[in-house]
């Protein structure tokens, strides 16, 4: 009895992966087909081992891509910087001409977060002009 005992404790021993199956196996559990415990069981590979392929496959995708995910979050954040000066922008252009013609457009067309900016800056308007 004691020798089938070591024989379970043994480390299991794993055949060699075609690079195909790897990104196949990958694909699967990044779309939601597979679980990453039911691809190990099914394929008959470690846990840890596609883990490790995940993180390798990543790197991957992001030479492919030629971003690290730093330039991403450097160009996003630039990205966001651009939209919030236009936001910016649109919104000084519509409290002037809710200053001008007098009509409070903002408040019955654009969300209340974006209508109370647009009421500051008339706000502001106003104080700067006396």
């Amino acid at each position: 009895m004691e020798e089938s005992k070591k024989e379970s404790c043994q480390k299991k021993s794993y055949q060699k992966v075609g690079f195909e199956l790897k990104l196949f196996v990958i694909d699967q559990i990044h779309n939601g087909q597979i679980s990453i415990n039911h691809a190990s069981k099914k394929y008959g590979i470690s846990r840890s081992s596609i883990h490790y392929w995940i993180k390798k496959y990543s790197t991957l995708e992001q030479i492919k891509t030629g971003m690290s995910k730093k330039d991403e979050i450097k160009k996003l954040k630039e990205r966001i910087e651009e939209l919030e000066f236009v936001k910016d922008f649109q919104q000084d252009i519509i409290a002037d001409m809710e200053l001008i013609t007098g009509v409070d457009m903002s408040k019955k067309s654009l969300p209340k977060t974006l209508a109370d900016e647009i009421q500051k800056k008339k706000q502001d308007r106003l104080k700067e002009n006396g």
